[in-house]
């Protein structure tokens, strides 16, 4: 009962008069009939317990959750909310409803506490009663960690707090208001599986207490785990809705490409050109980047494992000088070179595409021509400081063409696009900077299964091209599929290197966990 028609170009995933609508459902009564939570009219489908919501970046997945959350303001159709029509024109309004959302983007407050982040706008009083008790505060969220079996310091500024930690603090948030319907949006994008496993345990045991649960993932085999049934939408329209144990993977892939994808082998060179594009010797920079050496040859993809925290983007910021390094050389092309900001680091020939694009890889307020050439931005200024904006124009128009770029022009903010597009600027970002050394930390997070095999054919043709390439990676199977070696972390040291040929998923964990000594096979 939602037919979605126009929606708004700035919410970067259009919903169409053809989009799903949906009915999230408690658990079953002692009658066998459900009590419905929520009725999206145009989606007229009723499923019980965790529903997965899939499709391509851009296929309008969030911006149907946002509308039922609030953030968004439908242009047609109807919501009801246990049988009842209603309003929903605020995240607020949404909250009162008992409708929660973790977002795909973290949406926290990093000079506030995690307790502060989590209650804001429902802190406890002292007395005179504009006066806040601190105090409280911090033991209603040390005890919601402890129900969620999290560990976290509710005193902590979330600004100091790794984006594993972050995503965990959204997701005590959104379940702090004890709420009917949880929505939650990649929720798993930057966890580890031990983590993953354990939110997984906490929405179970919220289904089991009649709580409707919408998953949104690209990482499809969740969905065994964790959903009861599928909704499939592509370019926003509403596909099919299947229950998960009577749909093979491949068949979903299919329903949200519209097309088949061969996961093959990546052609990857198997000889390596024998010259180092880039050597660290003796990098230090407090616990989480200590002693840490490591080289790259031309046209070889080096991927880097380990558990959150080991200390892999640490490593990454530090050599790209995001971070300054306390000790340490860094050598290009056999050449010590001195990187005291990032702007060195890119004069030398390094790129880095953070994990947190938001925050670190792109400016969220300008378009997407301008993200796209800021790298590379002095070879389009011409006399007198004048901006080639035809040159500008072509090159932005090349890349957003060759990664398959979803954006209604390039005068697009990207703030306004999806999370799995915002990355894929990124990317064009450095492509255009064309540099020698290229750093993903996370390439593929919140990136759909299609996205994910032209990312992979990229990283691919980069190498054949004699790029020097580090994928920081959480996902095993893609740092096993990728990389002509890997390089494990734990705990700020290199405790292990693996030859592709030589790697498997439980070398790579008995690795992550090497606290004491380096170890290569």
């Amino acid at each position: 009962m939602l037919p979605v028609t126009h929606d708004r170009p700035a919410a970067g995933e259009p919903v169409n008069d053809h989009s799903v609508a949906e009915a999230v459902t408690a658990g079953t009564g002692g009658d066998g009939v459900r009590e419905a939570l929520v009725e999206m009219e145009g989606i007229s489908k009723d499923f019980p317990g965790v529903h997965a919501l899939v499709g391509e970046n851009g296929a309008g997945k969030s911006t149907l959750m946002k509308i039922l959350a609030g953030v968004y303001h439908r242009d047609a159709g109807q919501i009801r909310v246990k049988g009842q029509p209603v309003e929903i024109d605020s995240p607020r309004a949404a909250q009162r409803l008992g409708i929660s959302i973790i977002h795909q983007e973290l949406n926290l407050m990093p000079h506030l506490t995690v307790a502060q982040n989590i209650f804001i706008g429902r802190e406890p009083r002292a007395t005179p009663a504009f006066v806040l008790d601190e105090n409280e505060l911090n033991a209603q969220a040390a005890a919601l960690f402890e129900t969620l079996h999290l560990v976290l310091d509710p005193r902590m500024k979330v600004g100091r707090l790794a984006v594993a930690q972050q995503q965990m603090v959204e997701i005590a948030k959104a379940l702090s208001f004890d709420s009917d319907v949880l929505i939650m949006d990649e929720p798993t994008a930057a966890l580890t599986e031990t983590e993953i496993a354990e939110l997984f345990r906490i929405i179970r045991r919220f289904r089991d207490r009649g709580m409707g649960v919408i998953h949104i993932s690209h990482r499809l085999e969740e969905l065994k785990q964790i959903s009861d049934r599928v909704t499939v939408m592509r370019d926003g329209r509403y596909i099919e809705t299947v229950r998960t144990q009577d749909a093979p993977i491949d068949r979903i892939i299919s329903m949200m490409v519209g097309r088949t994808i061969f996961e093959e082998t990546p052609e990857v060179p198997e000889q390596q050109q024998p010259d180092v594009m880039l050597e660290v010797r003796g990098l230090n920079r407090g616990r989480m980047v200590r002693d840490v050496s490591f080289q790259i040859r031309r046209g070889e993809i080096v991927g880097f494992a380990g558990l959150v925290g080991a200390g892999r983007t640490e490593v990454a910021r530090a050599i790209f000088a995001a971070d300054r390094p306390q000790s340490g050389e860094v050598m290009v092309n056999g050449k010590p070179v001195r990187i005291a900001s990032p702007s060195d680091a890119v004069r030398h020939g390094i790129g880095y595409l953070s994990e947190d694009r938001k925050r670190y890889g792109l400016a969220l307020g300008l378009d997407v021509e301008t993200n796209i050439v800021l790298a590379a931005f002095r070879r389009f200024v011409g006399f007198l400081g004048a901006v080639r904006e035809r040159r500008t124009r072509a090159t932005a128009s090349e890349q957003v063409k060759h990664l398959a770029i979803k954006t209604p022009s390039l005068h697009q903010k990207t703030r306004n696009l999806s999370g799995g597009t915002q990355q894929k600027v990124v990317v064009a970002k450095w492509l255009t900077a064309d540099t020698e050394i290229l750093i993903f930390d996370e390439p593929t997070r919140g990136i759909d299964v299609g996205a994910k095999s032209e990312i992979y054919r990229l990283l691919n043709d980069l190498a054949h091209e004699g790029k020097a390439i580090v994928m920081i990676s959480s996902e095993l199977p893609e740092i096993l599929r990728m990389s002509h070696r890997i390089i494990v972390m734990c705990e700020g040291r290199i405790t292990g290197e693996l030859a592709a040929a030589d790697a498997t998923q439980e070398k790579i964990m008995a690795f992550a966990t090497q606290r004491d000594q380096a170890i290569v096979a």
